[in-house]
């Protein structure tokens, strides 16, 4: 198989993981935003990065590491494993959530510094228990 097909696959494993990791956040398929001075990522970039990821964790650990591109012959024979596009697609779930929890960890640091500016009361705080990074940041500003 060309390499740069098991490239293209793998990525695109990657990219679903994306995906998938954009549909378990609690920020769903909302576009890359700033709030705070915070970058939230959003779907596109949850699914770049699981793209990114995967490619990267094939051609580093994977079978895409033994493949030498100046080497390349018409009876190179390389081959694609299921497990490798399953991994492909683990690894870009992965990669995605990383990004998400850091943007949502800053989310949060922003939200400890606006409540601690202010009183807020046991029923919020109750709610906010409960809420996703940037609702809680919504929460702390209305309370």
């Amino acid at each position: 198989m060309n390499p740069w097909i098991c490239a293209s696959l793998i990525a695109l494993a990657g990219a679903i993981g994306g995906v998938i990791n954009a549909l378990l956040t609690d920020n769903g398929f909302v576009l890359p935003s700033r709030i705070e001075g915070v970058w939230c990522p959003g779907f596109v970039t949850n699914i770049l990065v699981g793209a990114f990821s995967a490619f990267a964790s094939w051609s580093f650990y994977g079978s895409g590491a033994s493949i030498d591109l100046a080497q390349m012959s018409e009876r190179a024979q390389i081959s694609l494993r299921f497990s490798a596009l399953a991994g492909a697609l683990l690894v870009g779930v992965a990669g995605a959530r990383w990004i998400t929890n850091e943007a949502d960890k800053q989310l949060l640091k922003v939200s400890v510094k606006e409540a601690a500016k202010k009183p807020i009361p046991e029923e919020v705080c109750d709610q906010i228990l409960r809420s996703p990074a940037k609702a809680i940041l919504e929460s702390v500003r209305s309370a």
